[in-house]
């Protein structure tokens, strides 16, 4: 249950997190916000477990994978930067 959970929160976190990071890098489709947003979820999930915040089957909160989102999305559009120059 944890897994469809963390989906969730991630598909809203990266809604939430393009609303917070408008750019011309963005991707421009709600699909691939929404995935990205829900690869968010996962990292922050990763990065909590790893770094001991978050207890083994815990995921990330609303607040850490709006975080991972950001993070994603940042990444996003540096790769989508180079491949255009």
């Amino acid at each position: 249950m944890s897994i469809i959970w963390t989906i969730i929160i991630g598909f809203v976190a990266g809604i939430v997190a393009k609303f917070l990071m408008p750019g011309p890098n963005e991707p421009q489709g709600f699909v691939l916000t929404a995935i990205l947003g829900i690869v968010g979820a996962f990292v922050a999930t990763w990065l909590g477990q790893a770094l001991g915040w978050y207890g083994p089957g815990q995921g990330a909160g609303f607040i850490g994978a709006i975080v991972g989102a950001v993070i994603v999305l940042a990444v996003w559009g540096m790769i989508s930067k180079n491949r255009r120059a």
